[in-house]
């Protein structure tokens, strides 16, 4: 499940990092995601999503938006390899 965004901290999240060209701030990342939600039509055939539960979730790509580089992104944080 995903963590709540008002008690995640800085310590809980990954951070990713261009070592081609310094960039901290801008990826584009390709997830692929799993989820179950509660999907709630009215009357009148409009849909509201609610209560939207994360089952899996994978990142397939990592890229820096910066100097393009996908070789070069590496990630920081829990659970995250350690630099060889």
């Amino acid at each position: 499940m995903t963590p709540d965004p008002s008690t995640t901290t800085a310590s809980d999240v990954l951070r990713y990092r261009c070592t081609a060209c310094g960039n901290l701030t801008r990826f584009d990342v390709t997830t692929t995601r799993r989820t179950r939600a509660f999907h709630h039509f009215t009357v009148g055939g409009d849909l509201e999503v609610e209560d939207v539960e994360v089952l899996e979730e994978s990142v397939e790509e990592v890229s820096c938006r910066w100097c393009g580089h996908g070789n070069a992104v590496e990630v920081r944080g829990p659970g995250a390899a350690d630099p060889a």
